[in-house]
């Protein structure tokens, strides 16, 4: 029933498309009979003849697809289940192939029905027919193992989700496709393709493939074809390889405790000429390139059972000799494809990342013959400097980024070695300067402009640069002691090389102009380079500063910079992060050099509102607003391996944007890390120029006429003179700071975010400054007005604990009344018992009034003094209860709510009681 509604709703989508033409509805009949003949013909030629017709018709024609897909996947479907005639069997899987395969057509409309597209989903759909094809593998016959695969592959190109969830239900589905790696090499090559879009983004296929021998027959696939000498085949598995372990940790591990990294680091081993890359040789390398850095970035997951697999990886890896193959790969194969020395120059920075024993190995690595033997570092500064290719130059930047990255060890053993050359070694060549220390071929790249104009030597090795120095004052400080000789020494002494940098900025800008037209866009890149250099440099380092500010064309400089509306965003804002660092990092108290007159610099040459709005670009630009940490390398497939293997360099046609006026290659440059220390530091701006701006030097070098003595003053006048003009003055100077307090506040809030503010004018000004008074006024009141409430706070306490002790002194006085109450009807029950004893006549008759007399009175003299103590301590509570009421009315607070219930438990007797008692008596 399931099968007629399909097909109805086939027809439906045959008529829509082709309506009631002639063409169509001969194919449909053509196909049809056809399908008749299949399914009832009487002899087994005319079937096996109708389905070789079927078959072509259905691969040469959209229509005769549209009218298999009505129709025929209920008869060929049956074929497949009978199983009787071998020949017929292939021919279905061969006709079913030939429908799901598409037809490239010229005519055909790009909106119109895909035929081939359409028959998948309804194959996908019969129930059974995923665990039908899987049935097919077992057969012995290798044309249908083949043409199985085949199909399976087709349904998985058109429809992966819905066929990776069919095979997962069935019963050693996945089994059956692993035991086709071991089958005859054409099979296990369509199983190998099929496996690998298996095992895209499917992490439960993945686990079952890997528990079911995946590696151990990946890799002996890999050996019988001959490793990266090899052909498509070893792609194909390496692509798989990749598929299985890409973010999944648990099977990295197996990976590692199974098989063991060994036959994977072979294949990065170059056989034979090694001179020769061809482009299938190129994909291999790249293929296994890819493999090692999934290895080093681990799984996606951040906890620490993930960061442990993948130090473990690296650890394992270096013991297994990979760093030496990469560096041979990237460094000494210099014949080597660009892409393949890239993606090697990438494995080496994520090999060392974060890894104290790998970082030391490659510090001790030592590359070349030997007698021109070198540290490898050396070797990568060199390509640095002198690579043509700008991928790898970013390639080969990213290992310094890596190995200076919070080890300051390997900083100081790099910035040890920063001895400047005599001019002499300075205007030798890369290719003669191989016993050159690495400090001292980096000064010498820094120094190569000076002598030839050219600024993209010294921008790559200010790159270095700035890694050797990052988050590091010690490196900073030794740095700043370095100078330069000029290439002409008679026209001056050395300079410092913060110095030296400064100018190489101011060249990058006169370059970029020339003769009024725009240099290439290759050049823009020096100025966002060089700032960055001096960034890191000036950062919490106030020496530097110092320095920076000995000079002071470059504060006038720094400031035009900031002002140019030439320059691109990115240099801008740079620029102005360097000057605000001037100011947040200046510990000078010299005149001219400290950090207010940068603030009123920036105030008076750029104002506020635009330095402010300068950050805010930077922040809001392409560069910065679309910087994210690294993320994972696209997957090197079939489709993208010749691209990939191809790796053109950034041109200069596609350096600039809508979006972006900078290089491109500054995306890499600055990454995500760099982005946030800028916006931590634009932060710090911020809040040291309001600071600086609320309160202005204090000190005051010349003094006011009108503070001199007048003549025939006397000194009394001129001290009530003096003390008038001080108050006039202290109340000016407070309005200031609040108005310039409120400004910068405001300012670095907005940073010209919305429209851009002027200054206030005269009557802006005066309404601001009664703003300001009202301001302060509410400010006072408020500080008073908390000053009350604590007191109220306090004396509500205290009232507290003086009710408590008024309730605890007023029990002691009820229980004084109760003893005494009792003491009463103890003399009375006792008179009792002498009255009755001496009417019996058992004692001798005493006087009695006379013995009663005196026990009252003593009794009587006891009690009063107690109770005049009592009193006593009463009248003092009294008057503090009278004091504090006073208070709480002062503060408005109700005295007779606080004091109500007070004695009313009390139980002290009445007037009325004590008569009653003197009655009995």
């Amino acid at each position: 029933m399931k099968k007629m509604d399909l097909m109805s709703g086939y027809k439906g989508v045959v008529g829509l498309v082709f309506g009631n033409e002639n063409s169509s509805s001969n194919e449909d009949s053509y196909v049809e009979r056809l399908l008749d003949c299949i399914s009832n013909g009487k002899l087994a030629e005319d079937r096996r003849n109708a389905m070789a017709e079927l078959q072509s018709v259905v691969a040469e024609s959209h229509a005769a697809q549209l009218a298999f897909g009505e129709m025929g996947f209920p008869v060929l479907l049956g074929v497949l289940r009978e199983r009787d005639d071998v020949e017929m069997v292939r021919g279905a899987l061969e006709t079913l192939v030939s429908a799901l395969t598409p037809i490239a057509h010229p005519k055909l409309h790009a909106n119109a029905v895909q035929p081939a597209l359409m028959n998948t989903d309804l194959l996908s759909r019969e129930g059974q027919s995923i665990s039908l094809l899987l049935s097919l593998l077992s057969e012995d016959d290798f044309y249908i193992r083949y043409y199985t695969l085949q199909l399976l592959t087709a349904l998985l190109t058109n429809s992966p989700i819905r066929l990776q969830e069919a095979i997962l239900t069935i019963p050693r589905g996945i089994t059956r496709l692993v035991d086709m790696l071991m089958d005859r090499e054409v099979i296990r090559n369509e199983a190998l393709l099929l496996l690998t879009y298996l095992t895209r983004e499917a992490e439960e296929i993945q686990k079952i493939l890997v528990f079911e021998g995946a590696f151990e027959k990946i890799f002996s696939i890999i050996k019988e074809e001959g490793g990266s000498e090899g052909g498509v085949v070893v792609q194909d598995c390496l692509e798989l390889l990749n598929n299985l372990i890409r973010n999944n940790a648990s099977n990295q591990v197996l990976l590692r405790e199974t098989v063991g990294f060994d036959s994977l680091i072979s294949i990065l081993k170059l056989r034979g000429t090694t001179y020769s890359f061809t482009q299938q040789k190129t994909i291999n390398l790249l293929s296994v390139l890819e493999t090692i850095s999934l290895l080093l970035n681990g799984g996606l997951e951040t906890d620490s059972a993930s960061n442990n697999n993948r130090l473990t990886n690296k650890t394992v890896l270096v013991q297994r000799n990979v760093l030496d193959h990469l560096l041979m790969l990237g460094v000494e194969s210099q014949w080597a494809p660009v892409s393949v020395r890239c993606a090697a120059f990438q494995c080496i920075g994520d090999l060392i990342s974060g890894h104290r024993q790998n970082l030391d190995s490659l510090a001790s690595k030592s590359l070349g013959d030997e007698l021109e033997v070198e540290p490898a570092l050396n070797s990568i500064l060199r390509i640095i400097l002198r690579t043509s290719s700008m991928q790898e130059f970013i390639a080969a930047d990213y290992i310094f980024k890596s190995f200076c990255e919070q080890n300051s060890d390997g900083q100081k053993m790099l910035a040890s070695t920063l001895i400047p050359q005599p001019m002499s070694m300075t205007n030798a060549r890369f290719e003669e300067d191989v016993n050159m220390s690495f400090g001292s071929m980096l000064l010498h790249g820094l120094a190569m402009s000076e002598h030839d104009g050219d600024l993209e030597t010294s921008c790559r090795a200010a790159s270095v640069l700035s890694y050797v120095m990052k988050d590091n004052i010690e490196c900073k400080e030794k740095v700043l002691q370095i100078k330069l000789e000029s290439s002409m020494p008679s026209l001056g002494s050395p300079e410092p090389l913060l110095h030296r940098m400064v100018k190489y900025l101011a060249l990058a800008s006169s370059k970029k102009v020339k003769d009024g037209k725009s240099t290439t866009p290759r050049n823009s890149y020096f100025q966002p380079i060089i700032l960055k250099l001096l960034v890191t440099w000036l950062c919490d380092c106030p020496t530097a500063v110092q320095s920076f500010l000995e000079s002071r064309p470059h504060l006038t400089y720094l400031i035009e910079l900031v002002s140019n509306g030439e320059t691109t965003v990115c240099a801008r804002g740079l620029a102005a992060v360097l000057l605000g660092e001037c100011a947040i990092y200046n510990k000078s108290n010299e005149s001219g050099k400290d950090a207010f007159t940068i603030v009123d610099a920036i105030s008076q040459k750029i104002g506020l509102t635009s330095y402010f709005l300068k950050l805010d670009e930077m922040q809001k630009s392409f560069l910065f607003s679309t910087a994210k940490p690294t993320q994972p390398r696209k997957p090197l497939t079939r489709s993208t391996a010749n691209s990939m293997a191809e790796m053109e360099d950034i041109e200069e046609n596609e350096a600039t944007d809508n979006r972006n006026d900078d290089h491109p290659m500054l995306a890499s440059m600055f990454d995500s890390q760099f982005v946030n220390f800028i916006k931590n530091l634009e932060v710090g701006i911020r809040d040291c120029i309001v600071k600086i701006y609320s309160h202005p030097k204090s000190n005051m070098s010349v003094m006011p006429a009108a503070l001199e003595q007048r003549k025939d003053e006397m000194d009394g006048d001129y001290i009530k003179r003096l003390k008038s003009f001080a108050e006039k003055q202290c109340s000016e100077i407070q309005d200031l700071l609040n108005r310039n307090a409120t400004l910068a506040e405001d300012l670095a809030n907005t940073g010209g975010g919305g429209t851009t503010r002027s200054e206030p004018s005269g009557g802006g000004g005066s309404e601001r400054v009664q703003l300001e008074k009202l301001r302060r006024d509410l400010q006072e009141a408020s500080q008073q007005l908390e000053m009350l409430k604590t007191e109220n706070s306090k004396i509500e306490t205290e009232a507290s604990s003086y009710k408590t002790l008024a309730e605890k002194m007023e029990t002691d006085l009820k229980s004084l009344s109760d003893a005494y109450n009792s003491l009463e009807q103890a003399n009375y029950h006792l008179e009792m018992e002498v009255t009755a004893l001496k009417s019996s006549g058992a004692v001798p008759s005493l006087n009695i009034e006379k013995i009663k007399a005196e026990a009252r009175e003593e009794a009587q003299k006891e009690s009063e003094g107690e109770l005049s103590d009592l009193l006593v301590c009463l009248g003092q509570e009294q008057s503090k209860v009278e004091k504090l009421s006073a208070r709480l009315m002062e503060l408005g607070e109700d005295v007779d709510a606080l004091l109500e219930g007070i004695g009313d438990d009390t139980g002290i007797p009445d007037d009325d009681d004590e008569d009653e008692d003197e009655d009995d008596d």
